[in-house]
């Protein structure tokens, strides 16, 4: 009985570690590894979030034919970019 009761302590140990630390590893780990992917937008709150959505915003407000050729001259640039 006291096995039982010490191993659902330990479980419940690594349950609440997990919830807190799980959030940003994502951040940390490559790719390959199962993190992030390199085209995932920013986390909320961060000052490259704001950015990004007022970069968003001005894309929405173009014209279809003119975001259409930004977004293949940005696909352009971005696939002659080495990548890092």
């Amino acid at each position: 009985m006291t096995v039982l009761a010490g191993a659902a302590l330990v479980l419940a140990g690594c349950s609440s570690i997990n919830e807190k630390v799980g959030a940003g590893m994502g951040d940390l780990m490559p790719h390959w590894a199962g993190g992030l992917p390199a085209d995932a937008p920013p986390r909320p709150g961060t000052p490259e979030y704001a950015r990004f959505m007022q970069e968003r915003e001005r894309q929405r407000q173009l014209p279809a034919a003119e975001r259409d050729k930004e977004t293949q001259s940005d696909a352009k640039v971005q696939a002659t970019t080495p990548a890092r």
